[in-house]
């Protein structure tokens, strides 16, 4: 496994960058289910996803939890490395969504390469702008569309991750992808069935109308 196979712009760096990027990272595994970062509190370093699924998601003082990204193959984490953007501050979680392998580079190398190399400049600006896009969409879905629209959509996007219909999902793990309450999501979801929508068992959802949760999701 090499870090030159994942990191998206390695020949855009010289020999000696690619010397000290492949010999500083480290590569790493972790399962389903386990806690990479925790917020601003620690330094772990900058991650370059190569198989599995993780996300990104912040914890109000209550608990709550909300789905920001998620990160997949060739994916980089920015804010890991809290320690390197230190006029961002993010208390943002990372977890493993699926098992996963990664790439963790020093975030000392990486600000170093950032201020040699213009490419990896630029390519840091990009990502870190399609992580504040996809937050700043997620916010306008917050506050201006309705839950039913958002749980259609975000059943609709699960079964596109999971090449399925059949989600094992609890209503518990919808609610802290969403950033609601489990009663809110068992609420909806019950709805759903009784619209013929999906079939809820113990721990999974059943898409059984994809094509009446699409317009309901687009509906204005």
């Amino acid at each position: 496994m090499k870090i030159s196979d994942y990191f998206p712009i390695w020949d855009q760096l010289t020999p000696q960058q690619q010397d000290t990027l492949g010999r500083s990272s480290r590569y790493a595994k972790a399962s389903k289910g386990e806690i990479l970062h925790n917020g601003s509190a620690d330094c772990l370093g900058l991650l370059l996803v190569c198989s599995g699924q993780l996300r990104g998601y912040i914890l109000s003082e209550e608990g709550r939890e909300i789905t920001l990204y998620r990160l997949f193959e060739q994916d980089m984490c920015l804010f890991s490395a809290s320690c390197m953007l230190q006029s961002i501050q993010f208390d943002i979680q990372i977890q493993v969504e699926k098992d996963a392998t990664f790439w963790v580079i020093p975030p000392d190398v990486y600000k170093a390469l950032m201020e040699q190399s213009a490419a990896v400049a630029n390519f840091t600006n990009e990502v870190m702008s399609t992580r504040f896009s996809e937050v700043m969409w997620l916010m306008e879905q917050v506050m201006w569309k309705s839950f039913d629209k958002r749980l259609a959509d975000f059943l609709l996007q699960e079964s596109v991750l999971e090449g399925s219909t059949h989600l094992e999902l609890t209503h518990e793990k919808i609610a802290n992808h969403m950033g609601t309450a489990r009663e809110v999501v068992t609420r909806m979801l019950r709805y759903f069935q009784q619209e013929g929508l999906v079939a809820l068992s113990r721990g999974a959802v059943d898409l059984l109308d994809e094509a009446t949760l699409k317009q309901l999701s687009q509906a204005s």
